[in-house]
């Protein structure tokens, strides 16, 4: 649990579009970022020095009112002890303008409830803050959680506004991807051969939120719209497989190259080809005071930004 690289340039970017207020941090958040970069990103001065957790940085730097933190022990001396398995205590309801999950949640094993405690604490009109490990983190927690997660739980209907989610990879502090919402029966699937952290920032509309539907889109656009199940992408390649493996001579020479023309053709990857991102340059939060950010090869206003 710790504030990074990235997770520092997400912040700055947070703090553009919206005023932290009271914030508690899920876990307390060690401070995981080299003084030079720090002092890079908030404009600290040159007698600046990291403290083992953000606290100090989040008051002083972003503004921050109050820092608190909850953990499941007092081993690090958090304000709050609370297993995050279980319902959160009603004396924590709505006190904060800004929860943040600095890669807490993936080690709870009753994620569900962990996620409805975030939002618990948020205040109405108050924003909450993922930075979650997504793909190649295999034993690092119990989960490695999706876009389609956020997007599908923080969703109108549930009572939140403004949800954004991008994916950085940890091998590359120069860029993000923005994830476009999956619609229309259409997945945004990515994969790497890198370490993925998603970060995702939603704004609570309504005390009275909820989490009692939340379907993953495109089977919701099927039940909705009778879409054939043949139609999915996904599914489409399993069955020219299946095809393919019917003809047991030609298999096992076809198969690497039928492979190699999905990888082509599917455009999946972490990479600006995939349909479902646009690549976002990080250095657009640091020194632009326009409302978006510069997209590489193009400007392009991001919604909901800055």
């Amino acid at each position: 649990m710790g504030i990074d690289t990235h997770a520092l340039y997400f912040l700055r970017c947070v703090k553009s579009k919206q005023p932290l207020g009271d914030v508690i941090t899920i876990g307390r958040q060690r401070l995981d970022v080299v003084e030079a970069t720090v002092k890079k990103v908030v404009g600290a001065g040159p007698s600046y020095k990291n403290q083992p957790y953000c606290e100090d940085l989040l008051r002083e730097y972003f503004g921050a009112t109050k820092v608190d933190s909850l953990d499941n022990s007092s081993f690090e001396n958090a304000t709050h002890v609370h297993d995050m398995n279980g319902p959160l205590p009603e004396r924590l309801y709505q006190k904060y303008d800004t929860v943040i999950d600095g890669g807490s949640l993936e080690h709870v094993y009753n994620v569900p409830q962990a996620l409805k405690n975030c939002s618990h604490l948020c205040k109405p009109g108050g924003q909450i803050l993922h930075f979650s490990p997504a793909n190649n983190f295999c034993g690092h927690g119990f989960w490695q959680l999706s876009p389609e997660l956020f997007f599908s739980l923080y969703s109108a209907k549930n009572g939140y506004r403004d949800t954004e989610v991008l994916i950085a990879d940890l091998s590359d502090a120069t860029k993000w991807y923005k994830v476009k919402e999956p619609k229309g029966g259409r997945r945004v699937v990515v994969y790497s051969l890198t370490r993925l952290n998603v970060l995702a920032r939603t704004v609570l509309q309504r005390a009275d939120f909820s989490h009692s539907s939340v379907q993953q889109s495109d089977y919701v656009f099927e039940w909705g719209n009778s879409l054939p199940t043949a139609s999915r992408p996904d599914l489409e390649s399993a069955a020219r497989k299946q095809k393919l493996k019917a003809i047991p001579l030609l298999y096992p020479l076809l198969a690497p190259l039928y492979h190699h023309y999905l990888c082509s053709k599917a455009k999946t990857g972490l990479n600006g080809k995939n349909p479902g991102l646009s690549v976002v340059d990080i250095r657009s939060c640091l020194y632009s005071h326009r409302s978006c950010f510069i997209v590489l090869q193009a400007w392009v206003c991001v919604p909901g930004w800055f």
